[in-house]
């Protein structure tokens, strides 16, 4: 079992949120199964407190970039 440093732990989050991003299918097979998609993607199998952290700050990620999406559209003129 392989373990994520913290020094990489943000730009893992940020590569694993471009590619749900930019991909429907990969995302809604995240939101279904977050650690068996996060594991697939990163190519490692972590340990279950890495993987609940990546998967919680993943989806907080994900949450403020649609709001940002949301709220940036609202205010354009």
């Amino acid at each position: 079992m392989a373990n994520i440093d913290l020094k990489d732990f943000q730009d893992k989050i940020e590569d694993v949120v471009k590619k749900l991003s930019s991909d429907k299918n990969l995302k809604d097979k995240f939101e279904k199964n977050p650690a068996k998609v996060l594991e697939s993607i990163l190519g490692v199998n972590l340990p279950d407190d890495q993987v609940n952290q990546m998967v919680k700050a993943i989806k907080a990620k994900l949450t403020l970039d649609v709001a940002g999406d949301l709220l940036g559209g609202l205010f354009k003129k």
